[in-house]
């Protein structure tokens, strides 16, 4: 479900103009017809690269930033372009501006979530087939609560949550673009719902 945890319209606003900036320059080039397939390609996700990049920086201008880069470098290599799939693509591209030219910009990891070891037994807590607790609790939270819990975890866990919960790419997608293992990718997915879940626990006791 994309963007899930986000305001729809917000990120729709601030990725257009970021597209729209970078679109700019790209049409400029003496390649029409390459800007075309490239725009035809790469607009459909401007908003999962903004929301992406709204998680990993933490600032909405930051993240604008991220993103005009991001499609400008991609509109760059377009030619060279032979796969994986285009989403996975932007957003290894879309990583490495975040890490290489705007972490600096970026608050620290505040770490306030606990790092706590996950149980096997406990079961993902956003793709859920019946009815949990943990669902009637999201269901009771507004969206600011689960963006302010996402948005503390620390950097690792936080980038492979939003990548596959949010922007629902695959742990073979997830894997390519953050450069580590699938088990890594796995390992850390179930770190950062063990950690959600103790924050939802811990949030719900202030609540009562």
């Amino acid at each position: 479900m994309p963007g899930r945890w986000i305001e729809a319209g917000r990120a729709r606003a601030s990725s257009a103009e970021a597209g729209q900036r970078a679109m700019r320059v790209s049409a400029a080039n003496d390649d029409p017809e390459k800007a075309r397939r490239f725009r035809d390609a790469a607009l459909p996700y401007l908003d999962d690269a903004y929301t992406l990049a709204r998680y990993l920086l933490r600032d909405a201008t930051d993240a604008e930033d991220a993103v005009q880069e991001c499609y400008l470098r991609a509109f760059k290599h377009f030619d060279s372009y032979r796969g994986p799939a285009m989403k996975p693509w932007l957003f290894a591209i879309l990583r490495n501006v975040c890490h290489a030219e705007f972490a600096r910009r970026a608050s620290s990891p505040t770490g306030t979530i606990e790092d706590v070891a996950d149980k096997e037994e406990q079961a993902p807590l956003w793709h859920e087939a019946q009815e949990t607790p943990e669902a009637q609790m999201l269901r009771r939270w507004d969206a600011d609560t689960i963006r302010r819990l996402i948005t503390a975890l620390a950097e690792p866990f936080r980038e492979t949550f939003v990548l596959r919960e949010i922007n629902n790419l695959s742990y073979r997608e997830i894997a390519d673009v953050a450069e580590v293992p699938v088990g890594t990718v796995m390992s850390r997915l179930a770190r950062a719902r063990a950690m959600l879940r103790s924050a939802w626990i811990a949030e719900e006791e202030q609540r009562k």
